[in-house]
């Protein structure tokens, strides 16, 4: 089976949810005429990844300002309970296609936010959420942790989707966990802009044996609104470069990398391809050693399957 994908590298409206959700209808348009049957957008689309913000935090103290601030960025994020997701879901019917979109979701529940990743199918509409199970570093100071339940993966008529959002791709123990759903189409949204990034993105399609899809945005500092540029004046203008890329089960670029604009990768995806790869290597098949290794992972859900 053959199918067209598309990898979103752009900027969102910064902080500004309404708006970044207009974008990404203009843009899940513009690629279904095109004849792409799923759009990866990248991570912390929806409302922003706020890269260069403290939030006020230092160890042992948070201003005023800082919470002010995080209230803002909660009050622009994604909330499954409202129309926000509605609006996506009627976006995929409406353009048949599969959508992968990384948002900071919001949770009326508990008051946190989580940094996650949607899938949504065109005809059964959101099909699970990914939580980022480790934000990064000061993303911790926003985001808070997910647990087993988030490692998710979907059959779907495309392939099986699943993937990791940013550095969670560097824990060899959450790949293994997709590797053993059989993951085909593997969705990394990123905010790393490295150039090392792309060896990342290789190395997981070559020990996955699946294709993987980077998606990560452009942004440079005179993006940012005029209110928020006082809290990133010592940031290089060219803030984060890109670096989204498509990559085959041999560990071969197909598209990307692309750096220093906004753009869409487009490539057709042969997943015969997959079944070829596992000759010589197969992670969880013939290359594994059951006899030796054990490995258990609490609270991952089985694969969810649509209907046919």
């Amino acid at each position: 089976m053959k199918i067209k994908v598309g990898v979103v590298q752009d900027s969102p409206v910064f902080f500004d949810k309404n708006q970044t959700l207009k974008k990404i209808e203009d843009l899940t348009q513009t690629y279904a005429k095109q004849g792409c049957e799923l759009l990866a957008f990248p991570e912390s689309f929806i409302p922003g990844y706020p890269r260069g913000f403290s939030f006020g935090a230092t160890v042992g103290s948070r201003t005023n300002e800082g919470r002010k601030l995080y209230t803002e960025y909660y009050k622009n994020s994604f909330d499954l309970e409202s129309t926000d997701l509605k609006r996506l879901e009627e976006l995929s019917k409406a353009q048949n296609m599969y959508l992968v979109v990384g948002v900071t979701e919001k949770q009326e529940t508990n008051g946190s936010l989580y940094c996650s990743m949607l899938y949504i199918s065109p005809t059964e509409g959101l099909l699970g959420v990914h939580r980022k199970i480790k934000p990064t570093g000061t993303e911790r100071i926003i985001w808070g942790e997910a647990d087993g339940e988030s490692l998710v993966t979907f059959q779907t008529k495309i392939g099986k989707l699943g993937g990791l959002i940013c550095w969670e791709n560097y824990m060899p123990l959450a790949r293994m966990a997709m590797y053993l759903k059989g993951v085909e189409i593997y969705i990394a949204p990123t905010a790393d802009s490295r150039p090392a990034w792309t060896a990342t993105m290789q190395h997981i399609a070559l020990e996955g044996r699946c294709f993987v899809l980077g998606s990560n945005q452009y942004y440079t500092k005179s993006m940012y609104p005029d209110k928020y540029q006082s809290l990133v004046e010592n940031e290089p203008e060219n803030m984060c470069r890109g670096g989204s890329i498509i990559v085959s089960p041999l560990g071969k670029v197909i598209a990307g990398p692309l750096f220093d604009e906004s753009g869409v990768l487009i490539a057709e995806l042969d997943l015969d391809e997959i079944h070829q790869s596992k000759l010589d290597f197969d992670v969880i098949g013939h290359y594994s050693r059951n006899d030796i290794f054990q490995f258990d992972v609490k609270n991952q859900p089985e694969i969810r399957k649509e209907k046919e």
